[in-house]
């Protein structure tokens, strides 16, 4: 590695961007060959050598990698690296749509453990209930449960007979199911509901919980924020500064660093 020697002006060695962020050189030049910054030039020798218009991709991409996480990151910058700025911006609104949809099911969930906790407890049989009245309680069709069953709602065991039958939290959970269809909430989303619940262990041990998860959105958001301005600020560079034309140097490749 090269790392003794001083930069020229205006360019940059991997370990100087590394530096910045603390990164090792190695990480710099495995995202420069995995597309996440622009191709580097390089020297007679082989060396990288990098400009300002990587030192703004690194610190976009890092920063979008904190809100996007690093698969939409990676395809936000290699969008943008070849020069597909509509691509990379259709990546970012499904990001944003993803984090909406998170906050929706956040609402959600803390709607319902309120709902939960008021709610009188579901009636506990050792072998649990049969289909026929759980649907009976809820006052809906044994089919609708099925439909629920096949869209990851509920997950009921079942019986010798390959009868469903329903435990105490099966019947739980079916109860926040319709009570969240009433509220026109869809299938998936209800699944993405209860699986929260699930992991949480019931809905006491979740409403404890909903504040540090809010919390995580929150820092999630204010990142997307940093991504985008950091992400503006490259694309303002390669606008004032075109990258230069790849030489014959540039598509050589080496071990030499």
């Amino acid at each position: 590695m090269n790392s003794g020697k001083p930069s020229n002006r205006g360019t940059y060695r991997p370990v100087d961007l590394a530096r910045r962020h603390g990164l090792s050189a190695q990480a710099v030049r495995n995202y420069e060959r995995e597309g996440f910054l622009p191709p580097a030039q390089r020297t007679p020798t082989g060396y990288r050598r990098f400009t300002e218009a990587h030192a703004t991709a690194l610190s976009a991409y890092l920063a979008l990698v904190m809100g996007h996480g690093y698969a939409a990151g990676g395809e936000i910058m290699r969008a943008v690296n070849r020069g597909e700025i509509d691509t990379a911006l259709r990546t970012i609104d499904e990001s944003h749509a993803l984090l909406r949809r998170d906050r929706e099911t956040l609402d959600a969930v803390e709607a319902a453990v309120v709902t939960l906790t008021d709610t009188v407890p579901a009636p506990r049989h050792r072998d649990g209930v049969p289909i026929s009245v759980l649907a009976h309680r809820l006052g809906v069709r044994p089919a609708t449960l099925r439909k629920w069953e096949l869209a990851g709602v509920l997950q009921p065991h079942r019986a010798t007979t390959g009868h469903r039958v329903y435990a105490a939290d099966d019947v739980r959970d079916a109860e926040l199911a319709h009570l969240l269809r009433r509220g026109g909430y869809r299938l998936d989303h209800i699944a993405a509901v209860l699986r929260q619940v699930r992991h949480a262990g019931g809905a006491e041990p979740l409403a404890a919980s909903i504040a540090q998860w809010r919390e995580r959105l929150t820092e999630r958001g204010r990142a997307m924020l940093t991504g985008a301005a950091r992400l503006a600020e490259h694309l303002d560079h390669r606008e004032r500064q075109p990258p230069r034309a790849l030489t014959s140097e540039a598509k050589t490749t080496t071990l030499s660093e």
